[in-house]
């Protein structure tokens, strides 16, 4: 049985992976390191393109998992029906916690308390002063209720908001408190001064912030699209950025790169980065230590953890 592993990573920069693998570095290049019908274990290449991703997978007629380094699977999701029946298709759920719940917060008290403005203003060295919304006091909504979700409601929990609502695919309890199911979103928006956006794009939450779900949400309120770009309609969105109602803080669009020249980038009440939520100092330590315990696991024949689905199954 092959042994072979792909890593986007060079095996030498990461302590404690097993003994009896071959590892071979791949990190989307054009040319393959060995061939892909030997390899067992496939880390896809972290912030690569689709096509890259997806592109030896037709080849992995050996391959028994599959383990991306984003929570989203849908980069792979092309691919699935290429590969043998029975692969384990696993996610890096844990691994962008930290990262993406900053950059969230960051998205929300720079848009709350105007921070482009004032770069804008020291640009040209003008004294842009007055009252700005703080996060105080705030209802936020977090749709998507995941590792993620909960790692934002943590670093929430210090601003004083006045409560935090939580929407997952269904139900649940939680210490917290309860986790409302999407269902419910209809009541629970027109309450929210800040909803944040952090679900996974599958077929169900595609276009999920359409028209009507951005008609509820009250007026002056924030979207935060920390998920991923195809889960808000764009053409909606602009409709209601342009007419002033709401406001949005973006680190995901659709579609992406935005082009130049696309209206996104000048709609007033608009913060956008680069899809930056995951990509940091953090990234790397946590990565790392997924790896070993999954190839550890692999090596031992134990239960894969993150696992999304099982082809065929």
């Amino acid at each position: 049985m092959t042994s072979e592993v792909w890593l986007p990573f060079d095996a030498a920069d990461i302590d404690g992976l097993p003994e009896g693998l071959n590892y071979r570095f791949w990190d989307g290049e054009q040319d393959f390191p060995a061939d892909p019908a030997d390899c067992a274990f496939y880390v896809v290449p972290y912030m690569k393109s689709s096509e890259v991703s997806v592109r030896p997978m037709a080849e992995m007629t050996s391959v028994r998992v599959v383990q991306t380094m984003s929570a989203g699977i849908d980069h792979v999701q092309p691919g699935l029906g290429l590969l043998p029946k029975g692969v384990q298709l696993c996610n890096a759920r844990g691994v962008h916690d930290a990262s993406t719940a900053e950059l969230t917060l960051t998205l929300i008290l720079s848009s709350l308390r105007g921070i482009p403005d004032f770069v804008r203003g020291q640009e040209h060295e003008e004294w842009r002063s007055g009252f700005r919304p703080a996060l105080a006091d705030k209802s936020v909504l977090i749709v998507g209720y995941g590792s993620v979700g909960s790692a934002i409601e943590d670093r929430l929990a210090p601003f004083e908001v006045a409560r935090v609502a939580r929407v997952a695919r269904s139900a649940r309890e939680t210490e917290r408190g309860p986790v409302h199911p999407i269902t419910a979103l209809p009541e629970l928006l027109p309450d929210a001064d800040v909803v944040v956006l952090i679900t996974p794009l599958t077929e169900q939450t595609r276009g999920l912030v359409n028209a009507g779900f951005l008609a509820r949400m009250k007026d002056g309120a924030l979207l935060v699209n920390v998920a991923r770009g195809g889960v808000v309609d764009t053409k909606a969105l602009l409709a209601e950025l342009e007419s002033g109602r709401i406001r949005a803080a973006l680190d995901v669009t659709d579609p992406e790169p935005l082009p130049k020249g696309h209206p996104l980038w000048h709609a007033p009440g608009v913060l956008i980065s680069p899809h930056v939520g995951g990509p940091t100092s953090a990234f790397f330590p946590r990565a790392k230590r997924l790896l070993v315990d999954q190839l550890n696991r692999f090596v031992n024949q134990e239960p894969m953890r993150n696992v999304v689905l099982t082809t065929g199954a």
